[in-house]
């Protein structure tokens, strides 16, 4: 598992990269500060779960079953959150219709963030070394 998770850490932090990138230079003129603001906001928080990913998988301890649920809720987190971050920044260049839906997708992706932080301090009290 922890290979997977180092694995999934380097896919995410190198498309948080190139996301990082690619709104500094080819969105930069073509959105608006507000849309920018937004396409930046996932890239941060894109970035903060990768990193949360690496300590997942190097931490000790941790009650596997538990390391499963904080995976889970970093990755989908990160593509609800994200993903629909990065849908509705672009929604003027890509003319997407269905924004209502997208929309509600986003709290869904935060709630997961959180979700995962609270197991993971779960899993924090209930180490095995503990």
């Amino acid at each position: 598992m922890k290979t997977r998770i180092i694995i999934t850490a380097a896919l995410t932090g190198m498309l948080a990269v190139i996301f990082g990138a690619f709104g500094a230079h080819a969105l930069r003129d073509r959105l608006s500060v507000d849309e920018l603001e937004i396409w930046k906001t996932a890239v941060s928080y894109q970035f903060y779960h990768t990193i949360a990913l690496l300590f997942l998988a190097l931490a000790n301890g941790l009650k596997q079953d538990l390391v499963n649920k904080i995976y889970g809720c970093f990755i989908v987190g990160m593509l609800f959150f994200c993903g629909s971050l990065y849908l509705l920044s672009t929604r003027s260049l890509t003319h997407i219709g269905f924004s209502h839906i997208i929309g509600p997708i986003t709290p869904i992706g935060g709630l997961l963030f959180i979700a995962g932080w609270i197991i993971l301090l779960i899993a924090a009290l209930k180490r095995n070394d503990a």
